[in-house]
């Protein structure tokens, strides 16, 4: 019965998808208005694309958005030359990301850069018909009914990469149980990124579970333009600094609120907030009366200087030893990865709300890597301790680099796993 149920809810959706289609397409141009989708390239998100398939065997790999993207840069790596990568993302971010790592990583023509086809029945379809996918990957979360059930019928090999399931989807998919077998037992094989993960899919009803580990723990340091480091790294060189890192709103009231605290004892302190979404600089500008990096303004003597750039973070994680990381704050929150500033030996606070990175944050602070601040007033508190003491700054940075060196092998034992599922078809 439960089987049965699933089904015709699989049907209710791709017949809702059909006829919500043109809402879609409405929403996909008022979003390209917005700059949020990439206004010469929305056919591709009806399936609908002019490049011609590359000649031999194609695996299509599908990052939602930056994050997953950054996670499987070591994995294309570890794919070179072995494979043709389809990879599928859904943000105009991620592809100005890809734009320029594919390049620095030596993968043009090798990697394939298309936005991903939205989850009606008809656009799917002529994605599939057009690509040929041999196999599939999906990376963290992405589980869309209409492209799942599109790939079963074409027996298209299928495996969920680096599978997380936090606390809140738990909950809901729980609720809903016979659906998330029905989508879950679709998979061939599922990597999931922790031990308590793989135990949740399992409850769900996945199948073929394994916890060889977090892929983002392979993740290289995030790259650095030398020269600008040098530059930045020469006139801040006497200052008091400090970053936060991927705020979402909410949050970067609070960072000026810790921020005039700390003033108060460290004069010249400057603090440097990147957003998330770059686009919200000018209005973050003007809320906080801060100079913007993206509009040619250089750091302020004292106060907020926006870094609303994109591809920069590793430029900010090293000029600022000290790191709070964003999302994390205000609820519900869920969290932002912390191990790239650990990865650059960073003393790092995060707020209490990292659902999404419960694993990551237990595993840095149960190491004396990380402190988990509540609120502005610990937020500065953690900032004005860090500045006032240089040695123990360095040794929560230094253990928290010591963490994140492990799974090193981890890519290429999952380029491996990827390449005998195209051999399965």
């Amino acid at each position: 019965m439960a089987g049965m149920i699933a089904r015709v809810v699989g049907v209710a959706w791709a017949a809702a998808a059909t006829l919500l289609a043109p809402v879609l397409m409405w929403n996909l141009r008022r979003r390209a208005k917005r700059g949020r989708e990439v206004a010469a390239r929305l056919g591709e998100r009806r399936g609908i694309d002019p490049a011609p398939r590359p000649s031999g065997r194609l695996l299509w790999i599908h990052a939602a958005s930056v994050g997953e993207t950054v996670s499987i840069l070591p994995l294309l790596e570890a794919l070179r030359g072995r494979t043709t990568v389809l990879l599928t993302t859904g943000t105009a971010t991620s592809q100005a990301l890809l734009d320029q790592r594919i390049p620095e990583l030596g993968l043009t023509g090798q990697v394939l850069h298309r936005f991903a086809p939205l989850d009606v029945p008809s656009w799917i379809a002529r994605f599939l018909s057009h690509w040929q996918p041999d196999a599939a990957c999906f990376v963290e979360s992405e589980l869309w009914p209409n492209q799942l059930a599109a790939c079963q019928r074409r027996r298209i090999p299928l495996m969920l990469l680096n599978a997380r399931m936090s606390d809140r989807s738990f909950t809901r998919w729980r609720r809903a149980g016979w659906f998330a077998r029905h989508i879950l037992s679709g998979f061939d094989r599922v990597q999931a990124r922790s031990d308590q993960d793989a135990e949740r899919l399992r409850l769900l009803g996945a199948r073929g579970v394994e916890s060889p580990g977090d892929l983002k723990f392979a993740a290289p340091p995030l790259p650095v333009d030398q020269a600008e480091l040098g530059h930045l790294s020469a006139a801040l060189a006497d200052r008091p600094v400090w970053l936060a890192a991927s705020t979402h709103p909410g949050e970067e009231g609070l960072i000026a609120a810790a921020h005039r605290q700390v003033t108060a004892t460290h004069p010249g302190l400057l603090t440097i907030i990147v957003p998330r979404h770059p686009d919200r600089g000018p209005a973050l500008a003007m809320e906080l009366c801060a100079s913007r990096r993206a509009a040619g303004e250089g750091p302020p003597r004292e106060g907020i200087w926006l870094a609303d750039t994109m591809g920069e973070l590793g430029l900010w994680y090293r000029l600022a030893s000290i790191a709070f990381v964003g999302r994390s704050l205000v609820a519900p929150g869920g969290g932002q990865n912390p191990l790239e500033p650990a990865r650059l030996g960073c003393a790092i606070a995060v707020g209490p709300y990292t659902g999404n990175f419960n694993d990551h944050v237990a595993l840095l602070r149960d190491a004396g890597a990380l402190e988990e601040v509540a609120d502005a007033a610990a937020l500065a508190g953690f900032v004005s301790a860090m500045l006032d003491d240089p040695a123990r700054r360095a040794r929560l940075g230094a253990q928290a680099a010591a963490v994140v060196c492990r799974h090193a092998d981890l890519a290429e034992r999952t380029a491996e796993t990827l390449l005998s599922m195209l051999s399965v078809r």
